[in-house]
């Protein structure tokens, strides 16, 4: 990532090569969305993101927090003793009630037992006595007593920001348990507090003036002064009519949807409505748009995403005009840039997280899809919605300013003093922010923290993630637990005659405890010492992963051969199960062995952590490839397991289907792409990627427009002939009087390709 503060990169440090967890926040426009970006490119952790709602976790690209961790939407009390309560207005879980109701599927469970990193974004909605709740689940699920389980956490957010919400009625019992409402002051982060890291480079803002103002504003040390520099912007009677292109930041959702209403309703001509394409699992509540977009000519639009393609022409907030409008067109023109450009949907993703079988690591799984155009009416909007938006243009309506911290978000969302008008003066009165945060903010690490935290923190993962990769205590119980499932008297049972096999094989794992124990406290006496010689360990380290990996790996191979020859044999589920949970924590153990070896090799070259350089191809398809060289040689030694209609091994060959492959993060555009090339079809695109056949189509004329596919490869060659013959002599911007002219003879995506390859 070029151009990172000192700050972002400590944060990816911390990130990559310790176990601390970490706050980080940072004044509106610093960057935090994009340092996230980076974080889930570049950790090699299993990485799980969550946000307090259904919209942030879209816009953070994962999950809800009570979906994640199936949390009931109440209050909790973090105790036993205390009794929970259910009325009809407020409801209270305590640790048990919450336990015993707790129900969470496998797929679920098993992304939580794999989780490494934890991103919770918009931390500053999160109150303290969910993330207690979180913490809880994860002890529970993990069956780890530490701190959220083991799980390293990342908090992301800006506290002078939206605040938690607690009902009048639930805090009058909170606050017996709880010093505030925040997320800090959660039980588990007032015993085990994050390393407080603060983003300072200001992107959105050059001014200095503006960001001198921003900053006293932030810190409840706002000046006469600075109202008076504020105050020189009041235009009580602004005509917005005269003066295209400005929005209305106001504090109340009923005053900016009034404001647009009227707005649109003012304009002469045609209204027309557009709908999304939602394909798959893509619940109402959380569409992040309106789902009927009504536009007419004329009106005053923002974007609400930053455009990925290569252009970047326009950003999340960026205004512009209504210039022309059809049934599958929206042209919109920059008066101050004197450009026009054509909107095309954008894609947005309703995921869930699962573990792949093959490498262990968390992957995400598309649910559905919510495909619309990626602008809102823009006369009017809330305070609360501008968050992350920036605007060269605003007017601002914070006379009714309401909640801490509003002033300061409605300000901070303008590149520069240049563009404000204040609707009514500034007062002193109703703009100071809460003093918790205020005091919470004391907490922030100097540069000298930062050091000391990461030098100490480093030394104490790499141990950790050592003596952790060659403690096999709990598989070993495990397989304890499996051999004494064994009834040898049980007359006709299957899994007794594999009794000696799971002896056998229990053997072997003990008999690596004691070398592996002894092995682990000579590490630990190593990295007891205040300076530790890494060269020395990466020898030892070497010199135990040559003398663990076979038999580790022979486990692995052993118990994919079980599974295959017992699947010929009826009544065996529960038997099969056993061996695919075995094998599961087996082939764990063995890729965490490879990766500790990569792990010690990186840190002593010097290279920086990252997820490249913890992985190989022989990681990534180790179950893969010895899957299918055990399928191979069963077929030339045993052929009776193969008659049988069930599938011999469960892993999924190379060839898997691509709808179901991890794929790296590439634009959508270049994903259909990738699918194209591999001769699928149109359909089959749209079916693999959960989107709508129009949407993929609409892929497909972006890849023309590029040169990266032509246009002979989609279209048979006599339309494309017709196709030229219909725009010989057209010159309009808008396809509109061609589709009219043509109109069944060519279909909107037709037209609009041919367009794409002439351009």
């Amino acid at each position: 990532m070029q151009n990172v503060s000192e700050a972002a990169a400590y944060t990816l440090q911390f990130i990559n090569q310790t176990q601390k967890s970490i706050f980080l926040t940072g004044k509106a426009g610093t960057g935090k969305t994009t340092l996230l970006r980076e974080i889930i490119a570049t950790t090699h952790k299993n990485t799980v993101v969550v946000a307090p709602t259904g919209i942030a976790a879209l816009n953070a690209g994962g999950v809800t927090i009570h979906s994640m961790f199936q949390l009931p939407f109440s209050a909790f009390i973090p105790s036993y003793e205390a009794s929970a309560q259910f009325t009809e207005t407020v409801k209270f879980e305590n640790k048990e009630s919450l336990r015993r109701h707790f129900k969470m599927n496998n797929v679920k469970r098993n992304v939580i037992k794999n989780m490494e990193l934890l991103v919770i974004d918009e931390v500053s909605m999160m109150r303290a006595d969910l993330l207690d709740a979180v913490d809880f689940m994860m002890q529970t699920v993990r069956r780890n007593t530490q701190p959220f389980g083991g799980v390293q956490v990342l908090f992301i957010g800006d506290l002078l920001q939206l605040p938690p919400v607690i009902r009048d009625e639930e805090w009058r019992t909170l606050k017996n348990y709880y010093r505030g409402k925040f997320f800090f002051h959660s039980h588990v982060l007032q015993t085990y507090p994050p390393i407080y890291i603060e983003l300072s480079k200001i992107y959105r803002q050059t001014d200095d003036a503006f960001i001198s103002v921003l900053n006293n504003l932030r810190n409840n040390q706002i000046t006469p002064e600075d109202i008076a520099v504020l105050n020189q912007y009041v235009k009580p009677d602004f005509d917005f009519k005269e003066n295209k292109g400005y929005i209305t930041l106001t504090t109340h959702n009923a005053k900016a949807d009034s404001i647009n209403s009227q707005s649109i309703n003012d304009l002469d001509g045609k209204e027309f409505i557009y709908t999304p394409f939602v394909v798959g699992d893509f619940p109402e509540k959380i569409f992040p748009v309106e789902e009927e977009l009504k536009l007419k000519v004329g009106a005053q639009i923002m974007f609400v995403k930053n455009d990925l393609s290569f252009e970047k022409r326009y950003f999340n907030g960026k205004m512009g005009v209504i210039k022309s409008l059809s049934d599958e067109e929206i042209f919109v023109h920059f008066p101050e840039e004197n450009m026009t450009l054509e909107v095309e949907k954008y894609e947005w993703k309703n995921i869930r997280y699962k573990v792949n079988e093959q490498t262990k690591e968390i992957e995400e799984e598309v649910l559905g899809t919510f495909a619309h155009y990626p602008i809102k009416l823009a006369w009017a909007i809330t305070v609360h919605k501008s968050q992350g938006l920036t605007f060269d243009k605003a007017a601002l309506d914070v006379s009714q300013v309401f909640l801490p911290g509003q002033a300061y978000v409605a300000l901070s969302r303008l590149r520069s003093l240049n563009g404000l008008i204040l609707l009514s003066p500034m007062q002193m009165n109703g703009i100071s922010n809460d003093q918790d945060v205020m005091d919470y903010a004391l907490n922030r690490a100097t540069e000298q923290d930062l050091q000391n935290s990461l030098h100490f923190e480093t030394k104490n993962f790499i141990h950790n993630y050592l003596i952790n990769s060659f403690n096999w205590g709990e598989l070993a119980q495990e397989w304890r637990n499996h051999r004494f499932s064994y009834n040898e008297n049980a007359a006709g049972s299957e899994k007794s005659k594999h009794s000696v096999w799971a002896h056998k094989r229990m053997d072997t794992i003990e008999q690596l405890l004691d070398p592996s124990q002894k092995f682990i406290a000579q590490l630990n006496k190593i990295f007891i010492k205040e300076t530790v010689d890494l060269i020395f360990v990466k020898e030892r380290v070497e010199a135990a992963y040559d003398y663990f990996f076979k038999p580790m790996d022979k486990l692995v191979d052993d118990l994919i051969y079980k599974i295959a020859e017992i699947q010929k044999f009826k009544k065996v589920k529960e038997f099969y199960e056993e061996l695919n949970f075995l094998e599961d924590l087996q082939t764990k153990a063995v890729l965490r062995l490879m990766k500790a070896k990569l792990l010690i090799e990186v840190v002593v070259s010097g290279e920086a952590i990252s997820k490249e350089k913890l992985s190989s191809p022989i990681i990534r398809n180790y179950k893969i490839n010895k899957a299918e060289r055990i399928r191979e040689e069963l077929k030339t030694t045993n052929t009776d397991i193969f008659r049988t209609e069930e599938p011999v091994v469960r892993y999924k060959s190379a060839k898997a289907d691509k709808s179901e492959l991890k794929t790296a993060k590439k634009t959508t555009v270049e994903e259909t792409y990738d699918l194209w090339i591999e001769k699928n079809s149109v359909e089959d695109i749209a079916r693999m990627r959960k989107l709508n056949v129009q949407t993929i189509e609409g892929h497909l004329i972006r890849l023309i427009q590029s040169k990266k596919i032509e246009i002979t490869d989609v279209l048979p060659y006599d339309k494309i002939l017709a196709l030229r013959e219909a725009f010989q002599f057209y010159q309009e911007e808008s396809l509109s009087g061609l589709k009219e002219k043509h109109g069944d003879e060519f279909t909107w995506d037709e037209l609009k390709m041919f367009k794409a390859s002439i351009n």
